[in-house]
This record gives C-alpha cells, sequence and structure tokens, in this order.
C-alpha cells in the first residue's frame, strides 16, 4: 500500500498495527496493542478494556500532528473541530 510503512520485526500483527495507527493510536499504543494480540487472540486482547482517547482530548498541536502524518491538506489553517471532522474523514 502506498504510504505505509512496515512497522519493523518488534510488531508481531502489522495488519493490526496499522488499523490501530489509522484509528489515530500512537505507534507505541499500537505495537503494544498488536503484539498483545499476536501473543494470544485478537478477541481476548478486545476484552480486556480500556478506551483510545477520542480527538476531543487531543491538543490542537497533536491534532496538526496527526493530519500532517496522514496527508491532511489545509491542516494549519483549520481549527479544532475542523481538524477532527478531517481526521475522522480522511
Amino acid at each position: 500500500m502506498p504510504g505505509k510503512q512496515d512497522p519493523g520485526p518488534s510488531v508481531k500483527d502489522s495488519e493490526l498495527y496499522e488499523s490501530l495507527r489509522d484509528e489515530g493510536n500512537s505507534k507505541e499504543k499500537s505495537a503494544r496493542i498488536a503484539n498483545a494480540a499476536a501473543n494470544s487472540s485478537r478477541s481476548e486482547v478486545g476484552e480486556k478494556g480500556g478506551q483510545s482517547g477520542s480527538y476531543e482530548d487531543w491538543t490542537v498541536d497533536e491534532l496538526q500532528d496527526r493530519a500532517r502524518e496522514i496527508g491532511v491538506d489545509g491542516r494549519s489553517s483549520m481549527n479544532k473541530d475542523e481538524l477532527i471532522k478531517a481526521l475522522r474523514n480522511h
């Protein structure tokens, strides 16, 4: 896939890792969850609970960084609500 980078040999479930990254999770959190899933099963990991913070909890700087990572155009002139909408619809 264009734009996707191999997370490296330390990530045991790269498909799940990429899915988690696309949802806005950090590299570290995505790798942790993907590796936990590879060591058991995806359904067991999901049952452990926990919620990733919603974009509303992010700062504008964090939202702009994430928008830059995924290639959202016009991000520098967007306010927080516009950034959130753009990230969710990208």
